[in-house]
């Protein structure tokens, strides 16, 4: 194991709660802050075999840290967090190291980065993908944005939650390579949502369809994951479908400051528009599948 290093969590929803877990579990001395504090409690009742200090502000959560991390929800929220008055950047001590898991825009991330330039602290801006399972069983992606010292830096500490990371760039690029994903796997889902009616209508047996399709060209982390699920409207895995617009506003807004135009994306950010409507905005992002009729199930 890496040697122990003082950690501090702040965001413990579904994500930040179980990367929380595995870094007390890794033997970090680890310090937690949620904005609401009833769901830190829920958290140190889920997790008991963990000695962990509760701080009351992100400040307080920073001082005397050597590692801090935050996983909150949008731009608001992580400049809230990290430069408000109270935020991580005014308790954070010089030569320590800030990781931010949130997917937000580059823009904040680059802003944040130079921030913590001018407090010679080393700054990641580390968006993650492998979702709620991927968070819980230790085995996320990340993709960092920042100084290779600063990757450097916050490696063993990321190591214990993650399969894989990966240094895409300097300050902003995670955040760019996450809107990457986003794109990829929005479209996969769009596909695979209109295969799985199709092959509904046609009265096909979707588990052999499954089982005849699998092994090729079409095959994907979202077919063998979500295959069956979406076919028993079963939606609860995690990444909700508010959080992928989020991220698909996001990829847009980059998309026109870089000229590049990205019309399936739009479409598909309406498509999930429409699964909003419907009362889905806190299912999962497979919920893609329910603006679809069903035809003729199988």
């Amino acid at each position: 194991m890496s040697t122990s290093r003082n950690v501090s969590f702040l965001g413990l929803g579904v994500m930040g709660g179980a990367i929380a877990r595995h870094i007390g579990a890794a033997g970090h001395k680890l310090t937690i802050y949620n904005r609401s504090p009833e769901r830190a409690a829920r958290w140190q009742e889920a997790n008991p075999g963990l000695a962990v200090r509760v701080a009351t502000t992100p400040a307080e959560a920073a001082e005397g840290a050597d590692v801090v991390l935050t996983c909150v929800g949008n731009d608001d929220d992580l400049a809230d967090v990290v430069l408000g008055p109270t935020g991580v950047f005014a308790g954070i001590r010089h030569g320590a190291t800030f990781i931010d898991h949130t997917t937000v825009s580059a823009r904040i991330a680059r802003q944040i980065a130079v921030e913590a330039r001018d407090l010679q602290v080393h700054c990641v801006d580390a968006p993650v993908t492998g979702g709620q399972a991927g968070a819980e069983n230790g085995t996320l992606t990340v993709m960092c944005g920042g100084r290779p010292d600063a990757i450097e830096a916050a490696s063993p500490v990321m190591e214990a939650y993650t399969k894989r990371i990966v240094h895409v760039g300097k300050a902003g690029a995670g955040q760019t390579t996450k809107m990457v994903n986003q794109i990829a796997f929005a479209g996969i889902l769009a596909s695979l949502s209109e295969a799985l009616r199709f092959a509904e209508a046609a009265h096909l047996d979707l588990d052999k369809v499954y089982e005849a399709i699998s092994g090729g060209a079409s095959q994907s982390w979202q077919m063998d994951n979500r295959w069956h699920t979406m076919a028993r409207d079963e939606f609860d895995f995690g990444f909700a479908v508010d959080w992928m617009r989020k991220d698909l506003g996001l990829t847009m807004e980059e998309g026109r400051s870089l000229s590049v135009s990205l019309p399936v994306t739009a479409l598909i950010d309406q498509f999930y528009a429409e699964v909003q409507a419907l009362g889905g905005g806190r299912q999962d992002t497979s919920a893609l599948v329910r603006r679809l009729p069903r035809r003729g199930k199988a």
